[in-house]
This record gives structure tokens, C-alpha cells and sequence, in this order.
């Protein structure tokens, strides 16, 4: 497709969908690598160049196919270039690629498929493929099912099934009999055709189809490339799930825009070594990846001789109190300059680079909110981890925050040309170039959701701060009451707890009652860890949840919490005054959390009944069965009686002058 430069100066001028992106980078910058995999330890790369001839070779076989405008193409699998060729294949074509979460159970990944009539799927390896015969026939639309990695398939029914490689074998011949075929399908093309099918997390039911246009995701990738001065040489390494929506903004849409280089890691386990070797300029991760690694490096410091623990420490000390404002500009003292230096030297740098981020420029987190204390221990290391606030809804992007302006309780101004307003429900709404086309088949919530002027109800929150920038306090419908009327605001006090490494998950409760209680899941690396540093047997997670001292743990860090909240004058209600450990983590294949990790309060509620009545009615404990899924679709039960920990509350503080 990109061989002729003759071939090549027939494209469209109007850079308004990938593949004529994909095009114009082939032609302007041919030898740049525009992305790489790691394969058995060694990093393989194709160039622009490159990747346009394979994307042109797999686009043929599509059509080869029958596949044409309108058809969907479902992608589902890890991180991998094919499959991020695929998307484009599919829109070179016409097409709309429909990206479903990899961890899916196949009734989920059937939901998605039947709801968008897919007929096509590009699926990563055998593990999908046994998926997608599994729900074959529920899919009435459903004809083709094409896999990247053939192991452990040879001896398959191929009726359905195309290996990767030969079906761009069937392009090539295809395209020696229809040598114009393909550059005339992607001239058809424009911005205003749709681009591609994401799907929400579900957090209150079932999934929407959320149809963006090729202007939705481009207009607003190329605002926000201009506001952070993104260029082609950013090298990010693309590790979340393909079908959520940052990562089609930022490991496919920004690089497509700029020119900038994807690294697919090897595999989830080798993440980490994988950002040490690569060393990415421009970072993503939600809260909960922050979260993770922040627990990992207190483990290892807690494994660490005295004298580094104490080295650390004291760094530590130095780089909270100088290194948020060195990194914002602000005016710091020669001593506090060159202890910084000298901290940056023993402890800092050597952290960043075991991290993985010792290049990084640029690092954003979305998702939730993270903790205070968390965000600001990245940013005193000296690394340039911003907020912003967005929706799939938006393509991303609703509020960003600009260099020298970011602050941990907030989520920055709005976005180029981006509107935002908070309605006078206190509800955010927005309006702007990403806003979503409509729900698929769902025109009754596309009203519910947008309204006829283009503006968007968010369902979370919110108020803007006296520095212009949007604070939002949780989603709106999660927003209670307690019995005497005060507010209530569950994430909030969650994000709290969670900042404490040994803490994986919270679920805050207290809407319409007269004090909060939390369900609380230790994260078992971090405990564990501790276990055994303290000569604590365990045989399992319900083992170790509830164990005398891991209670203990759980006790100190709460009434911390308490007391931090206790200075809060709008939040100060929210002291947590009983909680228990729960005997399972909350899990997606439960359907307790969503694929992207937020809790399904709803369902907790409905399911953990019995364990809230406990919390509230003066229980010391209390006996539950609960259903679990296993990995191979079987269904188990555990069964415990967990028991219910009293926590110390602390006297408010008095309300301060103006507070609402």
C-alpha cells in the first residue's frame, strides 16, 4: 500500500481518518518505528512503512472475505500490533472495530458481539478462539473468526477459522486483482464517518455501545497532542485493555496523530521489566496502577537493611517537602536545592529507573480519583504525573490540568474546545468536539444522556474551586445522605483508606443511614509480605484477612483516617465507626467489579446484605456464603463469619468561616 510514492499522492489531503494517517506517515516518515512487541525476549519492530504493507495485506484478506462498509470487526486480546492493525484494517474498509475486554467470560463477550452484530472477530490466541466457538451459535451475525498466534489450533474445525498470516496472503493475491481497490475504499472515507464501538465499564448494568466518530477521536486527539506538546519522538508502552477508551486515545489515536512509537509488552507479567527497558517518555495508568506500584516499592523498602530504610526515609522527607514545588517552578532554597540533588542521586533516581520512569515527561491518571498522598509521592520524585478528568462519552478529554497549574484535589480546567458547566443539581456537564455520536441501538439513553444542544450529563459531582479548576467529589448517584441530612460522598473516604499499601479495595456505606460503616479487602502482596516478615502462617487469603493482627493493621489505619477526617468540616460525619475484613476480594468475574476495576455498588449491596445489616445492627459478627466463579467458568462457594471491628471516632473540627 505504501511501496509507490506515485500510489501513495493519491490520497485523500483531508487527514480525517487512520488510514489515511497511516498513509501520510508511511510516505513522510518510512523508516520511523511506529511500533514494536517484545517475542521471546527480543523487541521486534515495524516500521511506518512496514506497518502500512502489513495493515494494506490484512485489509485485502478482509475484503476477500466479504467484509465491507458498516461491518464490524471485534478485537480481543492483549496489547498486540496485530490487532491494532486490525482496527485499521477494518477502517480502511469502511469498516468499525468493536474492542472487547480481554478478561471477559465469553457470556460478556457475547453480550458485546450479539448487541453490535459483529461478523467478523480478530482475536489474539487460542484462548479467545475457544471463546468465540463457545457463544458462535448465540451470535446470529457472527461468521469469521481470525487468530494471531496459531498455537495449540492446528487440530481445529477451520470452518470459521483464518490464520492471521495466511489471510494477508489472500490480500496480496487479492490485491494483484483489484490493485485500486483498497486506496479507493479509503478515499471514500471522512471524519464524520463512524470510527469505532466502545463499550462502557457496565458499573450499573449492562454495557453501552458507545459509536464514535472518526472527528470524535481525532479532533480531540490533536487537541490534547497540542496541549501537552506531544511529538513523534514519545515512546509509550501500551499495556492496557485495548477496548477501554484511553487506550484507543492514547497507544492508537495520539500515535497516529503524532507519529509517535507503541511498545506492546511481552506479556501482563512482564510489564514491569518491559517499561525498565523501553523507558517511556509519555506514561497512562489509572489510580489503581499508582496505587500498586507505590505498595510494591513500600514492601521492598520494608525489606531493605536499616541503613537504606533510614536513607530513604529521610529523602523521602526531603523530596515531599521540596520535590512538588522544584517540579512546578517554584522558588526552593539553595540547601533545599542541593539536598534534593543529593537525594535524587542515592534514592530518587535509582527508584525512577527500577520504576521504569526515569524518561518520562509526560504521565496522566483518569479513571477515579486518586488519593492526595499517592500523587503527590510520584510528583515529589520529580515525575510529571497529572490529572485529568474525562468520560468514554468524551473521547477522554473533559478537563486537563496545564503545566505549573496542577493540584491533587482537582482535575484542571477544561479541555480545548471542551465547554464545562456544573448544572444546578451540582450535577458536571459538558460539551465539546469528542462528544459521542449516540448509544448503539439505545436512542432513549443517547437523550437521557446528551441533550439536544450537544451537552452531556456526566453523572458525577462536581464544583469548580476559587482556581478555576474542576473538583469533583463522586459520581452523583453514588453522592448520599446520612440520616441527619449531611453528605455523604463514598469514594471520597475510599480513596483515603486505599492509599495505605496493605489496603486493596474499599466499599464505603452510610446513604440513609446515621453513621458510615466499610467493607475493606487487604491486597494480599503487601500483607503477605508483611505475614511473612513476621513469622505469621497463613494457608489462604480468608486465612490472612482475618487474622487477629492484620485486623489490628486494618484498625490503626482507619482511625488515622478518622481523624484526618475529623479536620474535614464537610466530611467530618464520614468517620468509619465499624468495618470488616471480607474472605474473598472483590472480582470481576463475580461481577462485583467491573474489567476496569470500579465497584459495582449495587451489586455489592445486593449480595454482601446480610454483612451490612451485621455492621448496623451491633453484631460482633457474622456468617456468609458466597458464590464465586472460577477462572474455567465452574461455580464454587465460600463460606466464613467475619467479624466486625469497632473503630474510634474523633470530635469534629469546628466548621471554619464560610464553609458550605
Amino acid at each position: 500500500m505504501a511501496d509507490s510514492p506515485k500510489e501513495t499522492s493519491k490520497i485523500s489531503n483531508d487527514l480525517d481518518t487512520f488510514p489515511k494517517l497511516l498513509l501520510d506517515h508511511a510516505k513522510k516518515r518510512p523508516n520511523k518505528d511506529a511500533i514494536r512487541e517484545k517475542d521471546l525476549g527480543i523487541w521486534q519492530s515495524w516500521t511506518w512503512s512496514k506497518a502500512a504493507e502489513e495493515i494494506s495485506a490484512l485489509a485485502n484478506g478482509l475484503a476477500s472475505l466479504g467484509f465491507k462498509r458498516g461491518d464490524k470487526l471485534a478485537i480481543v486480546g492483549n496489547n498486540r500490533p496485530r490487532l491494532y492493525w486490525g482496527m485499521c484494517a477494518a477502517q480502511c474498509l469502511g469498516g468499525i472495530p468493536v474492542p472487547v475486554y480481554q478478561d471477559s467470560v465469553a457470556e460478556e463477550i457475547q453480550y458485546v458481539l450479539d448487541h453490535s452484530e459483529v461478523r467478523f472477530a480478530l482475536v489474539e490466541d487460542q484462548e479467545q478462539v475457544d471463546k468465540m466457538l463457545e457463544i458462535y451459535d448465540n451470535c446470529p451475525a457472527m461468521e469469521t473468526i481470525i487468530y494471531d498466534d496459531p498455537r495449540g489450533l492446528r487440530d481445529y474445525d477451520k470452518t470459521h477459522l483464518h490464520d492471521f498470516e495466511k489471510l494477508q496472503d489472500l490480500g496480496r493475491e487479492f490485491a494483484k486483482e483489484n490493485p485500486d481497490y483498497l486506496l479507493q475504499e479509503i478515499n471514500k472515507g471522512s471524519g464524520e464517518d463512524i470510527g469505532i464501538f466502545l463499550y462502557t465499564s457496565g458499573t450499573t448494568g449492562k454495557p453501552k455501545g458507545v459509536v464514535m466518530t472518526n472527528n470524535n477521536i481525532l479532533i480531540t486527539a490533536r487537541n490534547s497532542v497540542k496541549f501537552d506538546n506531544l511529538t513523534e519522538n514519545e515512546e509509550i508502552v501500551s499495556y492496557l485493555p485495548m477496548a477501554w477508551v484511553g487506550d484507543h486515545i492514547f497507544s492508537y489515536a495520539q500515535a497516529y496523530v503524532t507519529g509517535f512509537c507503541v511498545n506492546c509488552p511481552e506479556s501482563t507479567e512482564t510489564v514491569a521489566t518491559d517499561l525498565r527497558e523501553i523507558g517511556p517518555t509519555y506514561y497512562f495508568a489509572p489510580p489503581r496502577v499508582f496505587e500498586n506500584i507505590l505498595t510494591t516499592v513500600t514492601i521492598r523498602m520494608h525489606d531493605a537493611s536499616k541503613l537504606k530504610q533510614k536513607m530513604f526515609n529521610y529523602f523521602m522527607g526531603v523530596a515531599r517537602k521540596t520535590g512538588v514545588d522544584m517540579l512546578d517552578g517554584k522558588q526552593v532554597t539553595a540547601k533545599e536545592r542541593f539536598l534534593y540533588w543529593l537525594g535524587n542521586i542515592l534514592v530518587y533516581g535509582p527508584l525512577k529507573n527500577t520504576m521504569g520512569f526515569s524518561r518520562i515527561r509526560l504521565a496522566y491518571t483518569a479513571g477515579e480519583a486518586i488519593g492526595p498522598e499517592i500523587f503527590d509521592f510520584f510528583r515529589s520524585l520529580g515525575i510529571n504525573v497529572k490529572q485529568l478528568y474525562g468520560q468514554t462519552e468524551a473521547a477522554v478529554f473533559i478537563t486537563m490540568q496545564p503545566d505549573g497549574e496542577i493540584f491533587a484535589d482537582t482535575v484542571g480546567i477544561p479541555a480545548p474546545g471542551v465547554e464545562v458547566k456544573v448544572n444546578d443539581d451540582g450535577e458536571v456537564i459538558y460539551r465539546g468536539p469528542g462528544v459521542f455520536h449516540s448509544y448503539y441501538k439505545n436512542e432513549e439513553s443517547t437523550k437521557e444522556t446528551k441533550n439536544e444542544e450537544g451537552w452531556v450529563l456526566t453523572g458525577d459531582a462536581g464544583y469548580f474551586a476559587d482556581n478555576g479548576h474542576l473538583k469533583i467529589i463522586d459520581r452523583a448517584k453514588d453522592v448520599g445522605k446520612f440520616v441527619d441530612g449531611t453528605m455523604f460522598a463514598p469514594k471520597y473516604i475510599e480513596n483515603k483508606l486505599k492509599f495505605f499499601p496493605h489496603i486493596k479495595e474499599v466499599v464505603a456505606i452510610g446513604d440513609g443511614k446515621d453513621h458510615c460503616t466499610a467493607f475493606i479487602n487487604i491486597d494480599l502482596e503487601a500483607v503477605g509480605n508483611w505475614a511473612e516478615r513476621n513469622n505469621v502462617g497463613y494457608a489462604s487469603y480468608q486465612e490472612l484477612a482475618g487474622h487477629e493482627e492484620v485486623y489490628k493493621m486494618m484498625l490503626e489505619s482507619i482511625e488515622q483516617v478518622n481523624k484526618d477526617l475529623s479536620t474535614d468540616s464537610l466530611m467530618s460525619k464520614s468517620q468509619i465507626h465499624r468495618f470488616l475484613i471480607l474472605h474473598k476480594e472483590l472480582d470481576p468475574d463475580d461481577g462485583e467489579l467491573t474489567r476496569t476495576g470500579k465497584v459495582r455498588r449495587r451489586i455489592v449491596a445486593e449480595k454482601y446484605g446480610v454483612l451490612i445489616d451485621a455492621l448496623y445492627n451491633g453484631s460482633k459478627d457474622c456468617y456468609i456464603n458466597t458464590e464465586v466463579a472460577f477462572e474455567d467458568g465452574r461455580k464454587g462457594s465460600i463460606e466464613a463469619t467475619l467479624r466486625i471491628e469497632e473503630a474510634e471516632t474523633f470530635t469534629p473540627a469546628p466548621a471554619t468561616k464560610g464553609a458550605n
